[in-house]
């Protein structure tokens, strides 16, 4: 009969420092600085602050959840587009923070 292995708890991990690259301060450009500021601030933070934005001015569309509307400030973002998906915003305002 074999013996059995028994799990490693969770406490034997190596743990995440909190120095994460999400924690890591990001500069945005001027198109993004007009939502978020000009401030440097954490990925988590100016992602907080981009919601934050599509909230107050109600662009989330009514219908379709997923999908965000675009005002001014944020089709400069957009790259002119004037719906984009939530998982394509992510990928657009990353273009938009200098490196």
């Amino acid at each position: 009969m074999a013996t059995s292995k028994t799990k490693s708890s969770s406490s034997d991990k190596p743990k995440k420092s909190a120095n994460s690259a999400l924690g890591k301060p990001v500069t945005p450009d001027e198109k993004l600085a007009a939502i978020v500021g000009a401030a440097p601030l954490p990925r988590t933070e100016l992602t907080s602050k981009v919601w934050d934005y599509i909230r107050k001015h109600k662009l989330q569309d009514a219908k379709e959840r997923r999908m965000i509307n675009a005002d001014a400030a944020l089709k400069a973002v957009f790259d002119g587009k004037a719906q984009v998906s939530m998982f394509e915003m992510t990928k657009l305002v990353n273009n938009h923070l200098k490196k």
